[in-house]
């Protein structure tokens, strides 16, 4: 019996790519000096934070980049680069916006890439998994691009962590008895919800040097500890 096929709907997956090209555009039209970006890189940014989630969560479940099967994407994509560029000089203002954008776009995208990972039967780890890859690799493709480090891996504010705990919210949705359209709603308002609460209280997670493993390292002279002052 031929399992049914979970079918993003256009308008939907349209949206997020929108929704990034706006951010990316945004994003990248804030640099300043020497590393301020022209026209085409500019809209290069805001098209690889609008389709780069979703390309990379179709390499990964080994199907067709759907991004890549329509023309609509790749305009939509540019269209939305384009208006993040001309309205930059009001949003940049508008911070409280950027950052909404910002929690949707990777709510957006982790719910669908959980929600296309569970309808080809990848068990609940790896759907999450695929989520959480889509999510936040748009903005991993935009650091590398633009030669920051990476700010997933970086202290920040629950960036991933907050697409993770919407993916699993969503798929334990679904195991549970929930359609994939309603998880996935419930996915992508836990991730936004998770985001924005994360930026107002500037929560983080800590860092690894506050670890305890490494605090009793430390102590007892297990690892050596190179500092400006060791030779």
């Amino acid at each position: 019996m031929n399992e049914p096929v979970f079918i993003i709907p256009l308008w939907a997956d349209l949206l997020a790519v929108g929704l990034g090209g706006i951010q990316g555009a945004l994003f990248a039209s804030g640099f300043r000096g020497q590393r301020r970006l022209d026209f085409l890189g500019v809209a290069i940014i805001g098209i690889m934070l609008g389709m780069g989630g979703g390309l990379i969560r179709d390499l990964l479940l080994n199907v067709a980049p759907v991004g890549l099967q329509s023309n609509w994407y790749l305009l939509t994509a540019t269209g939305a680069a384009l208006l993040g560029m001309l309205l930059a000089g009001v949003f940049q203002r508008l911070n409280a916006v950027i950052v909404g954008l910002d929690a949707v776009v990777i709510g957006l995208f982790g719910a669908f890439g959980t929600s296309k990972a569970l309808s080809l039967g990848l068990p609940l780890v790896p759907a999450v998994f695929i989520g959480v890859c889509a999510a936040v690799g748009g903005g991993v493709l935009r650091d590398v691009l633009v030669g920051l480090p990476v700010a997933i891996m970086h202290v920040g504010s629950l960036y991933a962590v907050a697409a993770g705990v919407g993916c699993l919210v969503l798929a334990l949705s679904h195991e549970l008895g929930a359609s994939l359209p309603l998880a996935a709603v419930v996915g992508v308002v836990v991730t936004t919800v998770i985001r924005l609460l994360a930026v107002i209280f500037d929560l983080s997670l800590p860092e690894q040097r506050m670890l305890y493993r490494r605090k009793v390292a430390v102590e007892t002279t297990a690892i050596p500890i190179v500092g400006p002052d060791t030779e």
